[in-house]
């Protein structure tokens, strides 16, 4: 049996309420048309973003306290915030292969934002089922967690080992099927994914970095879910928590696309959450560190790589002579 404060009515307004969030998201994209997001307005919509997440944290503490206290709205208000702001950094390591893949492929900046809503909108679906999978998995098989929390352990010794590494694009086996099992164009052709050619259907690059931007969605779904179960097991704080930090990806993207420089050290802080999440999920039965040190720790560990990345500067790889 699953625990969980989330009702049925909670569930249901909590997804209309994102539904008008992407509503209104969509909406402002087709009437903008194409232009590039300038960093200021990046800036301002980041800015609406966390206020409405922190908003809505407020909301659940208000709403918790009237119907079960102060304790447990204290401690699932906590928990919320610990999850959401564990998604928020582990989501800053996604944009900065948003960045990779959109320099890898040369997407002009002005259509750079149509991927970003579809690519948000495919992850939060991706998100709700994965979420749904690991409560019913924690419900029936409590060992799981050590899985989770190996794997954890496991990816954040990687990201640090390979901190420094750029992906190498040109290898990805899923880009070579796709070039190899489809007609697609050499050029853009505006925001468009498909195209007719003489009577044929050709995919645009754009269709291609959708699908690579829809792929590496999984891939962080599969680190960020198990570590937000370290923090709580309830299914809807682990989904709002996930959904909210999400929805101001794009934000955070043309926020930081410019400057993705400056924050060098931070996949490096990123790499220190994943492996301290993976510990305390590994303690969990021996000693279970409270859930207001856990927002400590990650919160000194991402102002720490934060300040760090803005207080050196990036070295400069050498050119080999010749």
């Amino acid at each position: 049996m699953i625990e969980s404060v989330g009702t049925p009515t909670l569930y249901l307004s909590f997804t209309a309420f994102v539904v008008v969030m992407l509503a209104i998201d969509f909406f402002g994209l087709r009437t903008s048309g194409d232009h590039k997001v300038s960093t200021k307005e990046a800036a301002i919509w980041s800015l609406i973003w966390i206020s409405v997440a922190l908003a809505f944290g407020a909301w659940f503490y208000w709403y918790l306290e009237g119907i079960a206290g102060p304790v447990v709205a204290k401690a699932k208000s906590l928990e919320y915030l610990t999850g959401y702001l564990i998604e928020k950094s582990l989501a800053v390591d996604n944009v900065f292969v948003w960045i990779t893949l959109f320099g890898f492929f040369g997407v002009p900046p002005q259509y750079q934002k149509r991927v970003l809503l579809y690519g948000v909108l495919g992850a939060i679906v991706l998100r709700a089922i994965l979420i749904y999978l690991g409560a019913l998995l924690l419900a029936q098989f409590h060992w799981i967690l050590y899985i989770f929390g190996l794997f954890l352990l496991y990816t954040g010794i990687q990201m640090l080992i390979s901190a420094d590494s750029e992906p190498d694009l040109a290898d990805n086996k899923v880009l070579k099927w796709l070039r190899g099992h489809m007609r697609i164009t050499d050029e853009y052709h505006g925001e468009k994914f498909f195209i007719m050619r003489d009577g044929l259907r050709f995919a645009t690059p754009m269709f291609v970095v959708l699908i690579m931007v829809e792929i590496t969605d999984v891939i962080f779904a599969v680190d960020s879910i198990p570590a937000i179960f370290a923090v709580t097991s309830d299914p809807f704080i682990v989904f709002t928590s996930n959904v909210f930090a999400i929805l101001g990806l794009r934000a955070m993207y043309f926020l930081l696309a410019d400057m993705a420089d400056r924050f060098h050290l931070l996949k490096y802080g990123l790499a220190g959450i994943l492996i301290f999440i993976g510990i305390k999920m590994l303690l969990l039965d021996l000693y279970k560190i409270p859930t207001g040190i856990a927002l400590g720790v990650v919160g000194v560990i991402l102002e720490g790589s934060v300040v760090a990345s803005l207080l050196t500067s990036k070295p400069v790889p050498k050119t080999p002579p010749g």
